[in-house]
């Protein structure tokens, strides 16, 4: 199996060792993990009563344990920012983000999947000693998984400022009430933490510093899992999207992060690498459904009026605008990484926002394309496309939807008016200058 083709414009940017790692990511994808993917489902139990809380696909034991002895483990973590980190930079995890999105199990596999990632990156930056110690050092290891708790069903959530489960110090703890839901990863059994995004201060004068971020561990008292949510009929178990109840729970305050009040700071600290994670992957689902197209298309056994799909024009116009939003997105992504390579999450935000409007729309087309070519199947379970297109259409909704980030560029660009007005009198006295030097009229304006 010949490896992965580094993307021209970053060559330069991958170190030999960046390399090695990728090729390596890319052979255990496609060698363990891919051929695992069913094995996985098949473990599962058909009773959706018993797909949450008790149980997980066994085979990805195995393969974390494989993952670990080939040195692929905890990629996402860049040493560049974090001291847990591994050697990767941001654009060679993308890389490797984008490979491990062609199986359902690499990510994790690997202790690269959200929303671990996530709160590890949470805890790396913002815990406490004592929190590394009891929750990221396990979580690093893959012996236990985690859920991120911030969305409320009766609240638009997209703006967080309307987030208001209840947190109120009592002594040396806050008791927590409220209801959360869309909390995935909340119906893994595995799940051992949860990181829970509140309001400690509703009175304070900026809506900024009204919400905390707490560790509440799972099965504490007053903690109630009340259902796993389905997307768009998937249960995607046994990591699940879940509604729960907090009702009286108590949780000790040293469990807050950074302190109370934090909450806006830490979350904008975990969604700006979580979303372009997201981007990442997002490209190798892309990759995968092209792959699925062409695959069918070049099927023997597939002809319409007398020709092979693949002779069809409009069909190759679907490959070949596939093949130019896929690698267009890529460079999106990867222009976004190599910002938070030189200065930070925060340094890239325009660059973030860019390829978090436009990757998730892009993989969702060349999905749909994936599947109007393989007809009626590809809205079956006989192929994993109508999975992929459900998962990612989410993605134009998780970690803010698409109208706040667009909004937020919008804005961001058009700071640009009065330099770009400047620019353009400068030019124009310019050009009158120079008409009355050389005595012509004009003819038009430019």
């Amino acid at each position: 199996m010949t490896g992965y083709t580094l993307p021209p414009l970053v060559e330069n940017l991958v170190s030999p060792k960046g390399k090695d790692i990728i090729d390596k990511v890319y052979k255990f994808v496609n060698e363990d993990c891919v051929p695992a993917d069913e094995i996985a489902e098949a473990q599962m139990p058909e009773d959706a009563h018993k797909r949450f809380l008790n149980t997980y696909p066994r085979i990805i034991d195995d393969l974390k344990a494989k993952a670990k002895s080939l040195g692929l483990w905890n990629l996402f973590l860049s040493s560049g920012h974090y001291k847990e980190g591994t050697e990767l930079t941001n654009v060679e995890y993308g890389i490797c983000a984008e490979i491990m999105a062609t199986s359902l199990l690499a990510s994790e596999a690997m202790n690269c999947s959200a929303p671990d990632t996530g709160n590890m990156e949470v805890l790396a930056k913002y815990g406490s000693d004592a929190q590394k110690k009891e929750w990221l050092v396990p979580l690093m290891n893959g012996d236990i998984r985690s859920a991120f708790i911030m969305t409320e069903r009766t609240k638009a959530s997209s703006d967080a400022r309307n987030i208001d489960l209840e947190m109120v110090r009592d002594g040396d703890s806050y008791i927590l009430n409220g209801t959360k839901w869309w909390s995935s990863g909340a119906g893994d059994p595995r799940c051992k933490l949860y990181l829970v995004m509140g309001k400690t201060d509703p009175k304070n004068a900026s809506a900024y510093k009204q919400q905390s971020v707490i560790i509440v561990p799972a099965g504490t008292p007053g903690v109630t899992v009340l259902r796993a949510l389905s997307v768009y009929g998937y249960d995607d178990a046994p990591h699940g999207h879940c509604e729960l109840l907090f009702k009286n729970c108590r949780v000790p305050a040293s469990n807050i992060i950074l302190g109370p009040g934090r909450g806006f700071e830490i979350i904008q600290g975990r969604l700006g690498p979580g979303r372009i994670h997201h981007c990442m992957r997002s490209i190798g689902v892309a990759e995968k459904a092209l792959d699925y197209m062409i695959a069918r298309i070049n099927d023997p056994d597939r002809s319409t009026f007398g020709a092979p799909l693949s002779s069809h024009g409009v069909i190759l116009e679907w490959v070949a605008r596939s093949r130019i939003e896929i690698d267009a997105g890529r460079y999106l992504v990867l222009n976004a990484a190599h910002m938070i390579d030189k200065t930070d999450a925060k340094g890239a935000m325009k660059h973030i926002a860019m390829a978090k409007i436009h990757v998730p729309s892009m993989a969702l087309t060349v999905i749909d394309r994936a599947v109007q070519a393989h007809g009626a199947g590809g809205v079956s379970q006989d192929f994993p496309l109508a999975k992929m297109w459900a998962h990612m259409r989410t993605l134009r909704i998780a970690d803010g939807p698409d109208e706040v980030h667009m909004n937020q560029l919008g804005r961001r660009e058009n700071q640009r008016a009065k330099e770009i007005i400047e620019k353009l009198m400068k030019q124009k006295a310019t050009r009158e200058r120079l008409l009355l030097k050389y005595n012509i009229k004009v003819r038009s304006q430019l």
